[in-house]
Protein backbone atom coordinates (compact mmCIF):
# COMPACT_ATOMS: atom_id res chain seq x y z
CA UNK A 1 0.00 0.00 0.00
CA UNK A 2 0.78 3.61 0.00
CA UNK A 3 0.50 5.89 2.95
CA UNK A 4 0.59 9.39 4.01
CA UNK A 5 1.40 9.84 7.74
CA UNK A 6 0.89 13.25 8.81
CA UNK A 7 2.49 14.19 12.09
CA UNK A 8 6.10 16.01 14.18
CA UNK A 9 9.60 14.18 12.65
CA UNK A 10 12.95 15.45 13.34
CA UNK A 11 14.05 18.25 13.96
CA UNK A 12 11.34 18.40 16.09
CA UNK A 13 12.18 17.18 19.53
CA UNK A 14 10.02 14.76 21.92
CA UNK A 15 8.33 11.47 22.29
CA UNK A 16 5.70 11.68 19.20
CA UNK A 17 8.59 13.26 16.88
CA UNK A 18 10.63 9.76 18.04
CA UNK A 19 7.34 7.15 17.51
CA UNK A 20 6.39 8.93 14.60
CA UNK A 21 9.77 8.49 12.77
CA UNK A 22 10.04 4.56 13.99
CA UNK A 23 6.56 4.10 12.69
CA UNK A 24 7.26 5.30 9.25
CA UNK A 25 10.56 3.71 9.41
CA UNK A 26 8.63 -0.02 10.18
CA UNK A 27 5.99 1.06 7.93
CA UNK A 28 8.31 1.51 5.16
CA UNK A 29 9.47 -1.94 5.31
CA UNK A 30 5.88 -3.04 4.05
CA UNK A 31 4.63 0.12 2.24
CA UNK A 32 5.46 2.82 0.53
CA UNK A 33 5.14 5.67 2.66
CA UNK A 34 5.13 9.53 2.31
CA UNK A 35 5.55 11.32 5.25
CA UNK A 36 4.14 15.26 5.85
CA UNK A 37 5.79 17.08 8.88
CA UNK A 38 5.54 20.49 9.95
CA UNK A 39 7.20 23.61 8.43
CA UNK A 40 6.18 25.18 11.69
CA UNK A 41 4.86 23.78 14.85
CA UNK A 42 3.54 25.83 17.85
CA UNK A 43 3.59 29.67 17.84
CA UNK A 44 6.13 30.59 20.99
CA UNK A 45 3.55 31.54 23.29
CA UNK A 46 2.14 28.27 23.47
CA UNK A 47 5.59 26.06 24.03
CA UNK A 48 6.40 25.62 27.18
CA UNK A 49 9.84 24.42 26.54
CA UNK A 50 13.28 26.55 25.67
CA UNK A 51 13.17 25.13 21.77
CA UNK A 52 11.24 22.68 19.90
CA UNK A 53 14.04 21.39 18.08
CA UNK A 54 15.93 18.70 18.86
CA UNK A 55 19.53 18.53 19.51
CA UNK A 56 20.23 15.14 19.14
CA UNK A 57 23.24 14.14 17.13
CA UNK A 58 22.22 10.74 16.71
CA UNK A 59 17.98 11.41 16.03
CA UNK A 60 15.77 8.90 14.55
CA UNK A 61 15.35 10.35 11.04
CA UNK A 62 13.22 9.79 7.99
CA UNK A 63 12.53 11.88 4.52
CA UNK A 64 9.57 13.76 4.91
CA UNK A 65 8.10 16.87 3.08
CA UNK A 66 8.18 19.84 5.95
CA UNK A 67 4.67 21.56 4.61
CA UNK A 68 2.06 21.97 7.28
CA UNK A 69 1.51 25.17 9.10
CA UNK A 70 -0.77 25.12 12.25
CA UNK A 71 -1.99 28.73 11.64
CA UNK A 72 -1.28 29.03 7.83
CA UNK A 73 -4.55 27.42 5.97
CA UNK A 74 -2.65 27.86 2.58
CA UNK A 75 -0.10 25.14 4.04
CA UNK A 76 -3.06 22.66 4.62
CA UNK A 77 -3.78 23.03 0.66
CA UNK A 78 -0.62 22.66 -0.17
CA UNK A 79 -0.59 19.98 1.98
CA UNK A 80 -3.72 18.21 0.70
CA UNK A 81 -2.57 18.80 -3.09
CA UNK A 82 0.71 16.90 -2.36
CA UNK A 83 -1.55 14.40 -0.71
CA UNK A 84 -3.95 14.41 -3.92
CA UNK A 85 -0.64 14.00 -5.82
CA UNK A 86 0.69 10.91 -4.50
CA UNK A 87 -2.69 9.28 -4.79
CA UNK A 88 -2.50 7.16 -1.26
CA UNK A 89 -4.14 4.19 -0.55
CA UNK A 90 -4.87 5.26 3.62
CA UNK A 91 -3.74 8.79 5.65
CA UNK A 92 -2.51 8.08 9.31
CA UNK A 93 -2.59 11.49 11.42
CA UNK A 94 -1.33 11.84 15.03
CA UNK A 95 -3.42 13.25 17.18
CA UNK A 96 -2.52 14.41 20.69
CA UNK A 97 -3.53 18.12 21.30
CA UNK A 98 -6.99 20.14 20.14
CA UNK A 99 -3.96 23.21 19.00
CA UNK A 100 -3.92 20.58 15.95
CA UNK A 101 -7.88 20.67 15.44
CA UNK A 102 -8.04 23.51 12.64
CA UNK A 103 -5.35 22.26 10.25
CA UNK A 104 -6.27 18.04 10.65
CA UNK A 105 -9.67 18.99 10.89
CA UNK A 106 -10.02 20.78 7.40
CA UNK A 107 -7.40 18.17 5.61
CA UNK A 108 -9.38 15.34 7.40
CA UNK A 109 -12.86 16.96 5.85
CA UNK A 110 -10.92 17.50 2.49
CA UNK A 111 -9.21 13.73 2.35
CA UNK A 112 -12.29 12.13 3.26
CA UNK A 113 -14.95 14.09 0.53
CA UNK A 114 -13.09 14.56 -2.21
CA UNK A 115 -10.57 11.41 -2.49
CA UNK A 116 -12.26 9.09 -0.63
CA UNK A 117 -9.19 7.86 0.93
CA UNK A 118 -9.60 5.71 4.54
CA UNK A 119 -8.17 8.72 7.55
CA UNK A 120 -7.08 6.69 10.39
CA UNK A 121 -6.27 9.08 13.60
CA UNK A 122 -3.53 7.54 15.62
CA UNK A 123 -4.17 8.86 18.93
CA UNK A 124 -1.57 9.70 21.83
CA UNK A 125 -3.62 11.01 23.65
CA UNK A 126 -7.73 12.00 22.96
CA UNK A 127 -8.23 14.45 25.81
CA UNK A 128 -5.03 16.57 26.68
CA UNK A 129 -4.03 16.34 30.07
CA UNK A 130 -3.60 20.27 30.65
CA UNK A 131 -7.22 22.64 30.10
CA UNK A 132 -7.38 23.43 26.26
CA UNK A 133 -10.37 25.86 25.53
CA UNK A 134 -12.96 24.15 24.07
CA UNK A 135 -11.14 21.07 24.23
CA UNK A 136 -13.94 18.36 23.11
CA UNK A 137 -15.42 20.18 20.72
CA UNK A 138 -12.39 20.33 18.69
CA UNK A 139 -11.38 17.22 18.77
CA UNK A 140 -15.04 16.05 17.75
CA UNK A 141 -14.07 18.02 14.87
CA UNK A 142 -11.60 16.25 13.75
CA UNK A 143 -12.38 12.64 15.03
CA UNK A 144 -15.60 13.18 12.61
CA UNK A 145 -13.33 13.66 9.80
CA UNK A 146 -11.95 10.13 10.79
CA UNK A 147 -12.82 6.61 9.16
CA UNK A 148 -11.03 4.56 12.26
CA UNK A 149 -8.98 5.30 15.42
CA UNK A 150 -5.69 3.59 17.14
CA UNK A 151 -5.52 4.55 21.20
CA UNK A 152 -3.15 3.34 23.27
CA UNK A 153 -5.22 2.81 26.50
CA UNK A 154 -8.00 1.67 28.09
CA UNK A 155 -8.46 5.13 29.45
CA UNK A 156 -8.45 6.51 25.61
CA UNK A 157 -10.72 3.92 24.20
CA UNK A 158 -13.21 4.60 26.97
CA UNK A 159 -12.98 8.64 26.19
CA UNK A 160 -13.46 8.03 22.53
CA UNK A 161 -16.44 5.94 23.27
CA UNK A 162 -17.86 8.77 25.02
CA UNK A 163 -17.33 11.50 22.28
CA UNK A 164 -17.97 9.04 18.98
CA UNK A 165 -19.99 6.32 20.10
CA UNK A 166 -20.22 4.35 16.82
CA UNK A 167 -16.58 4.91 15.59
CA UNK A 168 -14.26 1.96 14.56
CA UNK A 169 -11.59 1.50 16.87
CA UNK A 170 -8.56 -0.62 18.09
CA UNK A 171 -6.42 -0.64 21.22
CA UNK A 172 -3.03 -1.84 21.00
CA UNK A 173 -0.05 -0.65 22.98
CA UNK A 174 2.56 1.87 22.91
CA UNK A 175 5.55 -0.03 20.91
CA UNK A 176 8.83 -0.17 22.32
CA UNK A 177 11.48 2.75 22.25
CA UNK A 178 14.28 0.35 22.98
CA UNK A 179 15.91 1.59 19.79
CA UNK A 180 16.64 4.98 21.73
CA UNK A 181 18.85 2.68 23.81
CA UNK A 182 21.41 2.01 21.90
CA UNK A 183 24.31 4.51 24.23
CA UNK A 184 24.79 2.72 26.93
CA UNK A 185 27.26 3.27 29.99
CA UNK A 186 28.63 0.83 32.24
CA UNK A 187 26.53 1.39 35.52
CA UNK A 188 29.54 2.34 37.84
CA UNK A 189 30.77 4.51 34.82
CA UNK A 190 27.84 6.72 34.55
CA UNK A 191 27.65 6.91 38.74
CA UNK A 192 31.02 7.96 38.61
CA UNK A 193 30.27 10.63 36.17
CA UNK A 194 27.54 12.37 38.04
CA UNK A 195 28.96 11.31 41.42
CA UNK A 196 26.38 9.10 42.58
CA UNK A 197 26.45 6.17 45.43
CA UNK A 198 24.05 3.84 46.54
CA UNK A 199 20.23 3.24 45.21
CA UNK A 200 19.24 5.53 42.50
CA UNK A 201 15.72 6.63 41.62
CA UNK A 202 15.51 8.98 38.22
CA UNK A 203 12.15 10.29 37.16
CA UNK A 204 13.01 11.34 33.40
CA UNK A 205 10.61 13.75 31.39
CA UNK A 206 8.88 17.26 30.65
CA UNK A 207 8.06 18.78 34.29
CA UNK A 208 4.58 19.50 34.25
CA UNK A 209 1.93 19.62 36.87
CA UNK A 210 0.02 16.18 35.70
CA UNK A 211 3.08 14.77 35.69
CA UNK A 212 3.39 14.70 40.02
CA UNK A 213 6.96 15.57 40.90
CA UNK A 214 5.68 17.52 43.95
CA UNK A 215 4.73 13.77 45.62
CA UNK A 216 7.78 12.29 44.78
CA UNK A 217 9.74 14.87 46.40
CA UNK A 218 7.64 14.67 49.60
CA UNK A 219 8.16 10.83 49.73
CA UNK A 220 11.84 11.13 49.91
CA UNK A 221 12.33 12.61 53.25
CA UNK A 222 10.04 9.00 54.25
CA UNK A 223 11.91 6.79 52.32
CA UNK A 224 15.18 8.78 54.27
CA UNK A 225 14.15 7.24 57.13
CA UNK A 226 14.53 3.58 56.18
CA UNK A 227 17.06 3.95 53.19
CA UNK A 228 19.28 6.27 51.95
CA UNK A 229 18.50 7.00 48.12
CA UNK A 230 19.67 10.13 45.59
CA UNK A 231 16.47 11.18 43.20
CA UNK A 232 17.97 12.67 39.92
CA UNK A 233 14.96 14.32 38.36
CA UNK A 234 16.03 14.89 34.74
CA UNK A 235 13.95 16.78 32.09
CA UNK A 236 13.12 20.53 31.18
CA UNK A 237 10.58 22.35 33.18
CA UNK A 238 7.38 23.13 31.68
CA UNK A 239 6.43 24.61 35.09
CA UNK A 240 6.92 27.38 37.57
CA UNK A 241 10.98 25.45 38.95
CA UNK A 242 11.38 28.07 41.93
CA UNK A 243 8.31 26.09 43.58
CA UNK A 244 10.16 22.42 43.09
CA UNK A 245 13.58 23.76 44.41
CA UNK A 246 11.54 26.26 47.04
CA UNK A 247 10.10 22.15 48.48
CA UNK A 248 13.24 20.75 48.14
CA UNK A 249 14.81 23.24 50.60
CA UNK A 250 12.06 23.09 52.45
CA UNK A 251 12.47 19.34 52.86
CA UNK A 252 15.97 19.32 53.13
CA UNK A 253 16.72 17.55 50.42
CA UNK A 254 19.72 19.56 48.84
CA UNK A 255 22.20 17.08 48.78
CA UNK A 256 20.10 14.11 47.61
CA UNK A 257 18.31 15.38 45.02
CA UNK A 258 19.62 16.27 41.35
CA UNK A 259 17.94 18.60 39.27
CA UNK A 260 18.95 18.36 35.48
CA UNK A 261 16.70 21.10 33.82
CA UNK A 262 17.09 20.48 30.27
CA UNK A 263 16.05 18.25 27.18
CA UNK A 264 18.87 15.36 27.24
CA UNK A 265 19.34 14.80 23.93
CA UNK A 266 19.36 10.75 22.54
CA UNK A 267 23.43 10.03 22.92
CA UNK A 268 22.98 11.00 26.34
CA UNK A 269 20.28 9.45 27.74
CA UNK A 270 22.49 6.31 28.70
CA UNK A 271 24.16 8.61 31.36
CA UNK A 272 20.69 8.79 33.33
CA UNK A 273 19.29 5.62 32.96
CA UNK A 274 22.08 3.40 32.91
CA UNK A 275 22.81 5.18 36.61
CA UNK A 276 19.39 4.39 37.98
CA UNK A 277 18.11 1.21 39.58
CA UNK A 278 14.48 2.34 38.93
CA UNK A 279 12.68 4.85 37.43
CA UNK A 280 9.65 6.56 39.09
CA UNK A 281 6.74 8.22 37.41
CA UNK A 282 4.61 10.12 40.27
CA UNK A 283 1.78 10.82 37.53
CA UNK A 284 -1.49 12.18 38.96
CA UNK A 285 -2.86 11.86 35.28
CA UNK A 286 -2.00 9.85 31.99
CA UNK A 287 -3.21 7.90 29.20
CA UNK A 288 0.28 6.06 28.05
CA UNK A 289 3.74 7.00 28.76
CA UNK A 290 6.63 6.72 26.35
CA UNK A 291 9.14 6.95 29.59
CA UNK A 292 8.04 3.59 30.52
CA UNK A 293 9.16 2.36 27.14
CA UNK A 294 12.02 3.87 27.07
CA UNK A 295 13.09 2.75 30.47
CA UNK A 296 11.97 -0.69 29.54
CA UNK A 297 14.47 -0.11 26.45
CA UNK A 298 17.38 0.24 29.31
CA UNK A 299 15.97 -2.53 30.96
CA UNK A 300 14.88 -0.68 34.09
CA UNK A 301 11.23 -1.48 36.50
CA UNK A 302 9.42 1.15 36.71
CA UNK A 303 7.68 3.04 40.02
CA UNK A 304 4.76 4.03 38.75
CA UNK A 305 1.43 5.31 40.03
CA UNK A 306 -2.12 3.39 39.40
CA UNK A 307 -3.58 6.15 37.03
CA UNK A 308 -4.67 5.78 33.27
CA UNK A 309 -3.09 3.03 31.32
CA UNK A 310 0.23 2.94 33.11
CA UNK A 311 -1.30 -0.42 35.21
CA UNK A 312 -1.88 -2.16 31.40
CA UNK A 313 1.65 -1.58 31.13
CA UNK A 314 3.91 -2.07 34.11
CA UNK A 315 3.11 -5.83 35.58
CA UNK A 316 2.75 -4.90 39.62
CA UNK A 317 5.78 -7.06 41.28
CA UNK A 318 7.19 -8.41 37.67
CA UNK A 319 8.39 -5.36 35.90
CA UNK A 320 8.00 -2.59 38.67
CA UNK A 321 5.30 -1.57 41.52
CA UNK A 322 2.03 0.74 41.18
CA UNK A 323 1.20 2.44 44.00
CA UNK A 324 -1.36 5.16 44.77
CA UNK A 325 -1.59 8.29 43.24
CA UNK A 326 -1.30 12.22 45.10
CA UNK A 327 -0.03 10.29 48.06
CA UNK A 328 3.95 10.60 49.09
CA UNK A 329 3.42 7.87 51.62
CA UNK A 330 2.12 5.16 49.21
CA UNK A 331 4.81 6.46 46.79
CA UNK A 332 7.39 6.34 49.59
CA UNK A 333 6.45 2.29 50.62
CA UNK A 334 6.26 1.35 47.04
CA UNK A 335 10.08 2.80 46.76
CA UNK A 336 11.35 1.26 49.72
CA UNK A 337 9.54 -2.47 49.05
CA UNK A 338 11.31 -2.05 45.54
CA UNK A 339 14.79 -2.01 47.29
CA UNK A 340 13.50 -4.42 49.97
CA UNK A 341 12.15 -6.95 47.24
CA UNK A 342 15.45 -9.64 46.63
CA UNK A 343 13.54 -12.64 45.03
CA UNK A 344 12.69 -10.43 41.63
CA UNK A 345 14.81 -10.48 38.54
CA UNK A 346 13.53 -6.93 37.41
CA UNK A 347 15.46 -6.79 34.28
CA UNK A 348 15.34 -10.50 33.12
CA UNK A 349 11.22 -9.37 33.42
CA UNK A 350 11.38 -6.26 31.69
CA UNK A 351 13.22 -7.90 28.85
CA UNK A 352 10.82 -10.76 28.52
CA UNK A 353 8.26 -8.54 28.19
CA UNK A 354 9.68 -6.15 25.83
CA UNK A 355 8.16 -8.36 22.66
CA UNK A 356 4.93 -7.45 23.68
CA UNK A 357 5.41 -4.20 23.16
CA UNK A 358 6.98 -4.80 20.01
CA UNK A 359 6.25 -2.20 16.67
CA UNK A 360 4.73 -5.35 14.53
CA UNK A 361 1.74 -4.87 16.72
CA UNK A 362 1.01 -1.14 15.59
CA UNK A 363 1.71 -2.00 11.91
CA UNK A 364 -0.63 -4.76 12.14
CA UNK A 365 -2.89 -3.02 13.96
CA UNK A 366 -3.07 0.09 11.06
CA UNK A 367 -3.40 -2.22 7.96
CA UNK A 368 -6.37 -4.50 9.68
CA UNK A 369 -8.13 -0.67 10.58
CA UNK A 370 -7.81 -0.04 6.75
CA UNK A 371 -8.37 -3.02 5.54
CA UNK A 372 -12.08 -3.18 7.33
CA UNK A 373 -12.53 0.49 5.93
CA UNK A 374 -11.92 -0.70 2.72
CA UNK A 375 -14.52 -3.63 2.87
Amino acid sequence: MKLVVIGPAYPYRGGIAYFNTLLCQQLSARHEVLLCSFKKQYPRILFGGRSDRDPSEYAPRIACDYVLSALDPLSWLRCFSMIKRAAPDAIIFHWWVPFWAPAFGSLAWLIRHSLNVPVLLLCHNVLPHDPFPLAETLTRFVFRGAHAFIVQSERDLQDLRRLMPNSLVTKTHHPTYAPLAASRWPRSKAREQLGLTGPVLLYFGFVRPYKGVEYLLKAIPLVQRAMSVHLLIVGEFWDDKSRYLRLIQELGLESVVTVVDRYVPIEELGLYFDAADVIVLPYVDATQSGVIQLAYGFGKPVISTNVGGLAEVVRDGETGFLVKPRDANALAEGIVRFFNTHDVDWAANVERVQEHFAWKYMVEAIEELILQIRS
